[in-house]
């Protein structure tokens, strides 16, 4: 993979993380996430 390709997705998913964050618990409850599970969501860890 091109190493523009990996800075886009690294920066997108970095942009997921930081949005899930931001939510309250309610907001993550409603889509069925605790704040726990967004590394794993999103990294995949």
């Amino acid at each position: 993979m091109k190493i523009g390709s990996r800075i886009g997705e690294f920066l997108q998913l970095r942009k997921a993380y930081r949005d899930l964050s931001r939510l309250d618990d309610a907001a993550l409850k409603d889509i069925g996430v605790t704040r726990g599970d967004i590394k794993r969501l999103v990294y995949g860890r």
